[in-house]
């Protein structure tokens, strides 16, 4: 009873707080609109910009912006290091330096040379340009992409993951040194632990190989999903909806299981038994192209697809009150998108373990096929 009165109570703050911030929002939007709107995101085009940006990594760590009393663009956050490779060698810089701007307006001057960032890409201007030009695509004509070695927003956000959990298990670790039953935050991570273990990598791998392959599994597993659910945070962090990302952990379970195949595994790949001679070469193909190619292109897409889908999605219902609001007005747009960006965020947990879930147990069984003896099938 307790808990459902906390609940309540707490359920009738929000909708006060909800109600009496639209009100005062409904107040003053007639000012807003006389005024300049000092970079807001209102229009459908503006949001759908915002969301694709948003997505994509950065080159600085923004937390939230807002507009100040004189129409500027405020940004709070903290920049991050661009290290270049360019035409005269490496150059380095704070990413603060492009104030922001993402269209090359902005044009910083380094050891002799002038670079602009276009689309969270940096260009390095030809020798006598002075700003970047554009075609009828909006193409810079007068500027070429260089090696970028940046520390980003997602190699950030990879750092913190990973020395979150070096942290978490080096403690469950000790733990087990003096004790049977670990204590503190390890009880939760003990059951998820054993779960992999006796779930997904020893059913798909089996008794004989699965101790090898298993603290690869754990990695992987724990790696995803914590940077899941950090990207549902306000932090804004998109690792796993980065290609470059998914790419390299689809390539790491890739070479795993193409390095650990035994004779068995390519033998049945290359030199298929117990089929006519003449059809063997048409199924070695298909089969090298399956295990090299198709089988990393679906772990790579599969969680790049559905993890970006999932930002979109909440982004852009959350992006009602803003597109919606002369429609269904102030109150009516907020309250629906306070609602549905609620529940699909709920829905979004899941599947930031489901994500986890589905490319571990195909990495396992990926590599279960490659280690399994299939001369015991015959």
């Amino acid at each position: 009873m307790k808990i459902a009165e906390k609940t309540v109570r707490f359920l009738t703050i929000a909708m006060i707080a909800l109600f009496t911030a639209a009100g005062f929002a409904a107040v003053t939007d007639k000012k807003q609109d006389i005024q300049n709107d000092g970079g807001r995101v209102n229009t459908k085009e503006e949001v759908e910009a915002y969301i694709l940006h948003h997505i994509k990594d950065s080159h600085d760590f923004s937390l939230w912006s807002y507009t100040s009393d004189e129409g500027e663009r405020k940004h709070v956050g903290f920049p991050l290091p661009v290290i270049l490779w360019t035409s005269k060698g490496l150059v380095t810089f704070m990413s603060s330096e492009f104030h922001h701007n993402d269209d090359g307006h902005v044009i910083v001057e380094k050891d002799g040379l002038k670079f602009a960032k276009i689309h969270s890409k940096i260009f390095e201007l030809d020798n006598n340009a002075v700003s970047i030009s554009f075609d009828e695509t909006h193409h810079a004509t007068n500027a070429h992409k260089l090696l970028d070695f940046s520390i980003t927003k997602s190699v950030v956000g990879i750092l913190f993951i990973g020395f979150l959990l070096l942290f978490w298990f080096s403690r469950l670790a000790k733990q087990y040194k003096t004790k049977q039953i670990p204590t503190g935050f390890a009880r939760v991570l003990e059951p998820l632990v054993l779960y992999v273990r006796d779930e997904i990598a020893r059913p798909n791998i089996g008794d004989k190989h699965y101790r090898r392959f298993t603290g690869y599994l754990l990695t992987v597993f724990f790696f995803i999903w914590v940077l899941n659910l950090a990207g549902l945070t306000p932090l804004g962090f998109n690792v796993t909806g980065q290609l470059a990302v998914t790419g390299c952990l689809a390539i790491f379970t890739l070479v795993i299981y193409t390095v650990s195949g035994n004779k068995d595994y390519w033998m049945h790949m290359i030199w298929m038994p117990g089929v006519p001679f003449l059809i063997r070469p048409v199924l070695a193909i298909i089969e090298l192209a399956g295990a090299l190619i198709i089988k990393p292109f679906s772990l790579l897409v599969r969680l790049f697809a559905n993890i970006s889908a999932g930002h979109i999605v909440v982004m852009s219902l959350i992006a009602i009150m803003f597109t919606l609001k002369e429609s269904l007005g102030v109150v009516g747009a907020t309250g629906l998108s306070l609602v549905l960006s609620f529940f699909i965020t709920l829905i979004e947990v899941l599947v930031a373990f489901l994500q986890a879930y589905i490319f571990t147990m195909l990495s396992a069984l990926f590599i279960g096929m490659a280690v399994a003896d299939h001369s015991e099938a015959h």
